[in-house]
């Protein structure tokens, strides 16, 4: 890899090489998608496969591409600290990229198959909640935020007609078994909003009521206090949940696209966040 080559490419608008194999291409743009260098990461690997991906350049090779990343998901997956979280997480960046297109090619009757979609939704839910170098800003290696990557993909996925009421649903789940694994990673940098705003692309979709909503929220809620027991830290689960549902307040009463159950779901999130602040709502 010549950073130099890569460097015309960036400079030049992410324009196709005509020079060199796509496929000898995208493998190089692979591997940096795993670098522990955020320049080959964040500036050349990413938009670079992004911009092609939403250009159409891997329109015929789509599924190949989407399989790729999600083979990139389960790279090193269960270590914690190491540099292999940067592939997983990126690779979900540029999963959600190509579900994304595969959504835009649809209405046209292109793209790729429903199953292929619902496989790559399941592999990327999967390695979310099994995912366990929640680091967020890394130190002289820029961004990991597999969290808040996850997030972004799980949010791209929502608007996917393949998803359908019970889809959704799923996804949910999927956001609370995340918030609900004991951690002492503290989401800091952002990634409680991320949540937030891709639960809010799965409401937005107005398939999902309150009949599935109250409890899903209860569920939550019910961790969010910190605990009294005298052994391990109180906040080990209820930390991240509580900074969640306070997020996902926040879009519900803000957002200026709210979904249908807007007014329902206020009133639950408000009564459970009254619940679990009850010293500070004096």
């Amino acid at each position: 890899m010549e950073s130099a080559f890569w460097d015309r490419v960036v400079a030049e608008g992410h324009k196709v090489p005509a020079d060199r194999p796509l496929a000898e291409l995208t493998a190089e743009l692979t591997t940096m998608l795993g670098s522990a260098d955020p320049y080959l990461r964040d500036e050349i690997a990413f938009p670079t496969l992004a911009t092609w991906v939403c250009d159409g350049v891997y329109d015929d090779l789509l599924e190949g591409l989407g399989d790729g990343m999600t083979a990139g998901l389960v790279v090193g997956i269960g270590e914690q600290g190491t540099d292999t979280v940067f592939r997983r997480s990126f690779s979900a960046l540029v999963l959600a990229q190509c579900i994304e297109r595969a959504t835009a090619l649809s209405t046209s009757g292109q793209g790729v198959a429903d199953e292929t979609v619902l496989r790559w939704g399941d592999r990327v839910a999967g390695w979310l909640v099994r995912e366990r170098d929640l680091r967020g800003y890394v130190p002289g290696k820029g961004w990991a935020h597999a969290v808040a990557h996850g997030a972004d993909a799980l949010g791209v996925l929502a608007e996917a007609p393949q998803m359908g009421r019970l889809e959704l649903t799923v996804l949910l789940d999927v956001i609370a078994d995340r918030l609900l694994v004991p951690t002492r990673a503290r989401f800091v940098h952002a990634e409680d909003d991320r949540l937030a705003a891709a639960t809010m692309r799965i409401l937005r979709r107005d398939v999902v009521g309150l009949e599935v909503l109250e409890p899903w929220v209860a569920r939550l809620a019910a961790r969010s206090s910190p605990t009294d027991e005298p052994a391990g830290d109180p906040f080990e689960v209820t930390g991240n949940v509580q900074a969640y549902l306070r997020a996902l307040h926040l879009q519900v009463a803000l957002a200026p696209r709210p979904p249908a159950c807007r007014a329902d779901l206020m009133l639950v999130l408000i009564a459970e966040l009254k619940k679990a602040n009850p010293y500070f709502l004096v």
